[in-house]
């Protein structure tokens, strides 16, 4: 990233919030853009700010820093380091795919190590998403200089029956790979950009969540977040928490979070409830 990292600190107890802040400040290319005390003032600094990376401190008084993340939705920011004073809140760091957390009191070292893997994430991620945005510029140059029309959605289907999609095209450059639906794990939105996850492999598809759900079977689809997509034939186990939260596992592995407004229509689609 050429610019600065926007960064926002959450955390309820002042000396906590003061030593992020001092460690932040000695750190390059991050700029703070706002501090909040508690879990509504969080949900308003970073709505406001729009910050590419939040420490949030997980329990506070009201709205705990899951519930943070929860109510934002599709606003969480892309880099999260989660704050803890208790072991066991770091475990569910992996459920909201936080890229670290730190365990109170921590020291310059831990918290360092930190920032460097989430500034490291941000980094690449932008530099993969400034790759699509220029490979599909030239393409799209090309096809002009060309005299033909390529600017037809990057996903296409395999059959002309009027069904479900059974294949994705994705574009990279003048290259087309055709990904088998069935063969996906999961997806993963990022604005008008979407990660399909297959197995080991992660390709990248420019179109919109809520588009490539009215191209699939909704039998074989289901979405537990604002944010992600699952296959139902890959869930292993489900967990859920006492506060209403919880978590889904893959075949693979992959641990992705449940939002609590998604329990009912997941437990449905895999039929452990009926439709009233």
């Amino acid at each position: 990233m050429t610019t600065a990292i926007r960064a926002v600190v959450v955390d309820d107890e002042p000396a906590a919030r003061e030593a992020i802040l001092t460690f932040l400040s000695d750190t390059p290319n991050i700029e703070v853009v706002g501090e909040a005390r508690d879990g509504q003032e969080a949900l308003d600094v970073i709505r406001s700010s729009r910050p590419d990376l939040l420490f949030l401190d997980v329990h506070m008084p009201g709205l705990s820093g899951f519930d943070v993340l929860d109510r934002l939705g599709d606003d969480v920011p892309r880099g999260v380091v989660l704050v803890t004073a208790h072991d066991e809140f770091a475990l569910r760091a992996f459920d909201v795919r936080a890229v670290d957390y730190v365990t109170k009191p921590f020291g310059r070292g831990r918290f360092t190590a930190a920032v460097d893997r989430a500034v490291r994430r941000l980094r690449a991620d932008e530099a993969l998403n400034q790759r699509v945005t220029i490979e599909s510029l030239l393409e799209r140059l090309r096809s002009e200089d060309e005299g033909t029309d390529e600017s037809g959605a990057e996903m296409v289907a395999s059959d002309s029956s009027g069904g479900a999609t059974r294949r994705l095209g994705v574009r990279l450059g003048n290259r087309t790979t055709l990904v088998p639906v069935e063969e996906i794990d999961w997806v993963e939105a990022d604005g008008d950009l979407l990660r399909l996850h297959v197995g080991d492999t992660v390709h990248l598809l420019r179109s919109t969540l809520r588009e490539l759900t009215n191209r699939l079977d909704p039998g074989d689809f289901v979405r537990i977040h604002r944010s992600v997509l699952v296959h139902v034939a890959r869930i292993r186990t489900l967990q859920r928490e006492p506060d209403g939260s919880g978590a889904v596992t893959l075949d693979s592995g992959v641990s992705l979070r449940v939002a609590r407004a998604r329990w009912d229509g997941l437990e449905r689609q895999l039929g452990l409830r009926g439709e009233g």
